[in-house]
This record gives C-alpha cells, sequence and structure tokens, in this order.
C-alpha cells in the first residue's frame, strides 16, 4: 500500500498533504511495464531524445486527427508540472458544502446511491444537476427529416451529477480501488437507465479536477450527460475505428502498439501514452478483451479499472505537481449493439490542463504538442507506486 503520509493541520480542520516519497513494488496494482525506481520530487532527467528529434506529424487512428510534435518545445519533465493550484479555494468551507454528508437535503433530487439501503452512512451519490445543461422535463424532438438549414432540437436530455465520496477532503485518487469502482459500477448503473429512455442516443461520462479544468465544486465528483443526439466526434471516432476495420478486418484498439507507449498494466486493462497524444503527459486506459459500450463491464472488472486508474492519477499527481485534469469514458451510442458495432472498442482518455489552446488549434482542430507520448509514458512509468 502507499506509504502514510504526513499531514499537518490547518485552520478550518482541512488537512494539507505533503506527500513522502513513495516506492516499493508488490501486492495490487503496480508498475509492470517497467522503469526506474525514481519518485514524483523534483524531476531533473531530460525527456528521453527529444532534443535531437525533428519535429514529426502524427495521425491518430482512432480519431481520425493530425497531431503536430514539437521537440524545440520538450524540455525536462519538471517543466511541464502544473504551476496553477487544481483546487483555488483549497480551505472551503464544509459546513456550506452542499455535497457533503448531511447536506443531502440542500442538493437536487436523488436517484440513487450507495449502498442501495443506506441512510445518512451512504458511500457516494448520484443525483441531478442542480444547474442543468439540459432538461429531462422538456419533451424531447426529433430532427426535421426535410433539410433545413438552421436544424434545432428542443433542450431535452439528462445532466447529473455523481458525489463520489461524502468526505469533503478525498479526492477520487485518494478512494481505495475498489471505491472507485464503484463510481464506475454507478456510471454503468445510470447509462443503463438512461437506456431506457429512445430520446437519449448517447451518454458522456466525464469528471473536472480543478478550476482551470473546469470544476465549480471542489468536493469531488463527476458529471454524466444524457444527449438526444451522437456528438460528431463521437461519429467521427466511429467512423475512423470502421474504416480501419474494413480495410484490416481488425479493432484499432485490439491491435494498439503499446512498446514504449505502455504504462501499466492490470488484468483486464492496459494504460499507455497514445501514439498520437492529442495533449502532454495524455493517457489512455484501455480494456483488453474487446467491448464496443462501457456498460458492459462487471463489478470484478470495475475493481480492476479502478486500481489503475487510480493509479494513474496518483502517478500525475506525482510527477505533475497535481494538476487540473479532465477524464472523459469514449463509448458508444447507448441504443446500439455489439452486433451492430463490431469494431467499436471503448476507453477511458485521461488529460492533464498543463498547456493552452491557442488560435492554430482552433482554426486546424490539429494540435501541437510539446512532448513526444513515449517520453510521457517514461516519465509516468518512474514513479514506483503500489495500490491495493
Amino acid at each position: 500500500m502507499e506509504k502514510k503520509k504526513k499531514r499537518k493541520k490547518k485552520k478550518g480542520g482541512e488537512e494539507n498533504r505533503e506527500e513522502e516519497e513513495e516506492s516499493g513494488r508488490g501486492g495490487g496494482h503496480k508498475n509492470r511495464a517497467g522503469g526506474g525506481g525514481g519518485d514524483g520530487a523534483g524531476i531533473s532527467t531530460t525527456m528521453g531524445s527529444s532534443e535531437n528529434r525533428s519535429a514529426e506529424i502524427r495521425k491518430d487512428t482512432v480519431n481520425n486527427r493530425w497531431v503536430i510534435f514539437s521537440p524545440a518545445r520538450a524540455r525536462r519533465p519538471s517543466d511541464f508540472k502544473s504551476k496553477s493550484k487544481s483546487n483555488p479555494n483549497p480551505n472551503p468551507n464544509q459546513s456550506e458544502c452542499p455535497f457533503c454528508i448531511g447536506h443531502e437535503h440542500e442538493c437536487a433530487p436523488e436517484i440513487f446511491r450507495f449502498p442501495s439501503d443506506s441512510t445518512s452512512n451512504w458511500k457516494l451519490r448520484v443525483i441531478q444537476n442542480l444547474y442543468p445543461a439540459l432538461s429531462r422535463d422538456i419533451q424531447p424532438s426529433s430532427l426535421p427529416q426535410n433539410p433545413t438549414p438552421t436544424p434545432t432540437l428542443s433542450g431535452f436530455g439528462f445532466h447529473d451529477v455523481v458525489i463520489e465520496s461524502p468526505l469533503h477532503s478525498l479526492h477520487l485518487s485518494d478512494l481505495n480501488p475498489v471505491h472507485v469502482g464503484d463510481v464506475l459500477l454507478a456510471y454503468k448503473k445510470r447509462i443503463e437507465q438512461l437506456r431506457s429512455h429512445d430520446s437519449i442516443k448517447y451518454v458522456q461520462v466525464f469528471k473536472n479536477h480543478g478550476a482551470s479544468a473546469g470544476a465549480s465544486m471542489t468536493h469531488s465528483h463527476s458529471q454524466m450527460m444524457g444527449l438526444p443526439f451522437v456528438p460528431p466526434a463521437v461519429s467521427a471516432r466511429l467512423d475512423s475505428m470502421k474504416e480501419n476495420f474494413d480495410q484490416t478486418g481488425k479493432c484499432s484498439l485490439c491491435e494498439i502498439q503499446s512498446n514504449n507507449f505502455l504504462i501499466d498494466q492490470s488484468t483486464h486493462f492496459i494504460s499507455i501514452a497514445p501514439f498520437a497524444a492529442t495533449f502532454p503527459f495524455e493517457i489512455w486506459i484501455i480494456p483488453l478483451c474487446h467491448s464496443s459500450h462501457f456498460h458492459e463491464i462487471d463489478g470484478e472488472k470495475a475493481a480492476d479499472l479502478g486500481g489503475l486508474l487510480k493509479l494513474m492519477l496518483r502517478k500525475m499527481y506525482l510527477q505533475l505537481n497535481n494538476p487540473p485534469f479532465n477524464f472523459m469514458i469514449h463509448t458508444s451510442p447507448i441504443q446500439s449493439t455489439p452486433s451492430q458495432l463490431p469494431y467499436a472498442h471503448w476507453y477511458l482518455q485521461i488529460v492533464p490542463q498543463l498547456t493552452g489552446v491557442g488560435g492554430f488549434e482552433i482554426g486546424t482542430g490539429c494540435y501541437i504538442n510539446p512532448v513526444f507520448p513515449e517520453d510521457a509514458a517514461k516519465v509516468l512509468r518512474e514513479v514506483c507506486i503500489t495500490i491495493e
């Protein structure tokens, strides 16, 4: 297990964690990919041979987009440590947090909780968003059959919040793998509920950690949106996967080459820095067995994924100075069946917010990444943590 953390009391009862060096192997999730025995404190090694490499343009064949890798911008990994606080208000008044245990009455209506029979001693809750982007109370509509210059849908949809813990001071990476797995199972359960609505075509699961990543509440939570359409990025991903499948007869993610891009591996999942990573230190967690829909996950695999997800978040915390981040689950349209999408393979994407998006990225849809993913994978492999 991870070594105990030194804790210093601060005003307001909030604890300020000072991380000790983390080392050791054995048990739980380990650095199976190998790598050195370094820690996250004061990285000074160079990013492989990046500074001697020429600029390179790689294609992300999963999402059908090009990424420019700029070696002139790839320096020491410490240069990419987050310099902004994930939490702009690290000592919030917990007595005013509606997500904390005992404040359930201040939240929007609850959908369900784990355990389902708990009263005050709940583990996690799924609630309606108090300020939803879409409304479940609006009558759903369909796109007009005839072409129109201004196609419009009603604002029907679902926008939910998953409160990951009753305790304000705990982040997702602080929870044990089984608890993280329960969060994943809550996603699964809610997706299965939303499938009963024929008008809902896609469910996006996402987490914003830190103000600059879009989080408005410091209490650890994630969100789910049930949409009455399939987003263009999802259609583009599925089209690209289908094109590869039609040409090769193989799934893009089943055939992915890990090699130097491997960060770690569990029983059922693999974590990599993707070959054409859009963002520096971007991580993909991919099921080893082909699966088109996230909601096909079972309890055993959810706990296994929970351990690997926790490990990746801990590695980012140590190597990148607790950066703001987003994670997203990229799945398939929920009204489709696996037999209809034999080429589709879901995965979880983690994006630490280390660089900004400028006019080039907005104008072209292409991104400039200053870190080669194989170098990012090496840096993340170097942190030796045992998760149990």
